[in-house]
């Protein structure tokens, strides 16, 4: 299975308010820039599609380390609560609200059943190299958005 590394990144201008994602994705010595936006969105919504959109573009299954600054994201993963969220059907403990961003998060689930992904978190703006990029792509599609 090929061995790839993602860095992603969100960022919004007003929660919610424009918003882009940017990703890194590395294979051996190729390496690729990708990134969005939406008019109208929230900073967790794009650190969610920041992941998914990276996910998407491997043509096959990959062992993935994916490196994120968002806490959401990671801690989701590492502490159980997708997990759980799935079990409840999407819906918190009362069993009455929708968890947020569901939509998204059976998205990034379906695209876990076909990789391997290692959840690991990076702190943000903090000279990692791969993660200011992802920022910087991230920030000026929020920017583009915005105008």
């Amino acid at each position: 299975m090929k061995k790839v590394v993602i860095y992603t990144d969100g960022a919004c201008s007003g929660n919610p308010g424009p918003g882009g994602w940017g990703a890194v994705l590395i294979y051996g010595e190729l390496r690729k820039e990708i990134g969005g936006g939406e008019e109208k969105t929230t900073n967790n919504r794009m650190e969610l599609t920041a992941a998914i959109k990276a996910l998407e573009c491997l043509n096959q299954p990959c062992e993935v380390v994916l490196y994120s600054d968002s806490s959401y994201l990671v801690d989701s993963h590492i502490k159980g609560w997708i997990k759980t969220w799935e079990k409840a059907g999407w819906t918190r403990k009362n069993g009455k609200e929708q968890v947020p961003n569901s939509d998204l998060w059976k998205k990034l689930v379906y695209l876990e059943s076909i990789h391997s992904v290692e959840w690991q978190k990076v702190s943000g703006h903090a000279g990692v190299e791969e993660n200011e990029i992802c920022d910087k792509i991230a920030t000026s599609w929020a920017k583009q958005e915005k105008n």
